[in-house]
């Protein structure tokens, strides 16, 4: 992965939380924990669970040991984790773990710019399942203009067990698909979105992800 010089642009967490949506990839606190009109404007309630380190990239390869799991990027492609990354106080509720993109966002293209989001988020109080978590992201991905091809089901990867969704939007002449995959870990919510031109592009860049072996997170 290629990532040069450039200046470094803080990201708030509302600003991840933009851009993430527009990767189809919600933290999903926002829905979950919405409180009714009528009461106070207390902030979302989370588990108390600390978020662990980001993890670290060797050659092409990310590693996160905490949450047992690695994804081997697309040669080529560039990292831009540093630069959506939240150094704020909320970086105690929600971390992204890694951004990488076939090419620079802000770079244009005639193709989708196929891209890779990982992201890991205290629990909100009370949520418990990964399927709670992942509609709580459907409805805010489906909000953004996706349309969620099918209702979500479980999906292995390996002896990992996981919520994937599917879901689409036009973008011009070209569609743009996007897979998100859901589990929980220590506490935390682990969301995983992959996005391409193609479903089969999808289920490709699906396969670089892998677990250690450990008890489903469900």
């Amino acid at each position: 992965m290629s990532a040069p010089h450039r200046p470094r642009h803080v990201v708030t967490s509302d600003m991840v939380r933009f851009a993430a949506c527009f990767l189809a990839l919600p933290l999903a606190t926002a829905l979950w924990a919405q409180p009714p009109a009528s009461s106070s404007s207390k902030p979302p309630s989370h588990a108390k669970s600390p978020l662990p380190e980001a993890g670290a990239i060797s050659a092409v390869v990310y590693y996160n040991s905490t949450f047992g799991f690695s994804y081997k990027a697309p040669y080529g492609w560039v990292d831009r984790t540093a630069d959506m990354q939240d150094d704020s106080a909320d970086a105690s509720k929600s971390r992204l773990l890694l951004a990488v993109f076939e090419r620079p966002p802000e770079a244009t293209g005639d193709t989708i710019n196929s891209a890779v989001v990982i992201a890991a988020e205290a629990l909100p109080a009370g949520m418990k399942t990964a399927a709670e978590y992942f509609e709580s992201l459907s409805a805010l991905t489906t909000a953004k203009g996706f349309e969620r091809k099918e209702e979500p089901g479980e999906f292995s990867v390996g002896s990992t067990k996981l919520v994937r969704g599917d879901f689409s939007k036009a973008r011009g002449t070209l569609a743009m698909h996007q897979a998100s995959l859901v589990t929980l870990e220590k506490g935390c919510a682990i969301s995983f979105t992959f996005i391409g031109g193609s479903e089969d592009e999808v289920n490709e860049l699906i396969e670089k992800l892998s677990f250690a072996s450990r008890k489903p997170a469900r």
